[in-house]
């Protein structure tokens, strides 16, 4: 019989995609996080066990199992947050990696883990698209804290022998996501607002929710004491402006969108 699979953050956006993912190839999974709902609800995103809790290495000893593999979705995912409260956004970043890291160590020898990291590592990057080789020089709390996460795999990878995979993630998004450019720019377009941000020349690599869970689930194959470091996007950039103007046409508005220039 197969192991169970564990999913930390199996509430959030992508970690309950990943939870279904796995589900629909035959695995049990074992989500814990925060986040309170029925068990119908944590059933039908394909989650065998669920488990309210902070992600410690006391809660993880207590519900985890052993795990053939981890994939550590919890951590923190706006930048706005971390600028906003960088206290909180360490602790649910790097702390909780800490706790998984060592948790793997002492508890489930042998189990992989897989941590999402995120593009923002590369800060603004020289030049496109943005290869794993690229200079690590990230601007915000929220990068700097996924640096750490990466840094804390790299650690553990190196000194004992915990297999592990990064996934620098990109712009992912899809049905159930309440921010970012296509969340906010269907609100403002729904408003009658036509007037956004940035230049609009700005590019942004789109990846679907889905394909980030089947990418992250593909990186438990890879998980080496090295550990793996890929970029989890398509390598093609999509323009503000475009991405926009498609939202404005769908919602049948005549008008082209205005950019403010000031940046975020």
């Amino acid at each position: 019989m197969d192991k169970p699979v564990l999913v930390t953050g199996a509430y959030g956006f992508i970690g309950r995609h990943v939870a279904r993912f796995l589900s629909a190839q035959g695995r049990s999974v074992v989500g814990i996080g925060h986040g309170v709902w029925s068990r119908d609800e944590w059933r039908n995103w394909g989650i065998a066990e669920w488990h309210t809790a902070d992600i410690t290495l006391d809660s993880l000893v207590t519900y985890a199992g052993q795990p053939e593999f981890v994939i550590h979705c919890a951590g923190g995912s706006s930048v706005p947050f971390a600028n906003a409260n960088p206290y909180q956004d360490y602790h649910r970043t790097v702390t909780t990696t800490a706790s998984v890291l060592e948790f793997v160590r002492l508890h489930a020898p042998g189990a992989a883990v897989v941590f999402p990291s995120s593009a923002a590592v590369y800060g603004q990057a020289p030049r496109v698209p943005i290869r794993e080789s690229d200079p690590i020089q990230p601007v915000s709390p929220y990068g700097e804290h996924k640096r750490m996460g990466e840094v804390l795999c790299e650690s553990y990878a190196s000194h004992f022998g915990v297999r592990a995979a990064i996934v620098r993630l990109f712009s992912v998004y899809g049905n159930g996501l309440r921010k970012q450019l296509l969340w906010d720019g269907c609100s403002r377009i729904s408003r009658g607002e036509c007037e956004f941000a940035g230049t609009g020349q700005e590019q942004r690599d789109w990846l679907h929710v889905t394909d980030a869970a089947a990418l992250l689930v593909l990186a438990c194959q890879h998980a080496s004491a090295g550990p793996e470091v890929v970029n989890g996007g398509t390598g093609t950039g999509v323009s503000v402006a475009d991405v926009v103007q498609h939202m404005m046409d769908c919602f049948g508005k005549k008008q082209a969108p205005r950019f403010s220039g000031q940046r975020r």
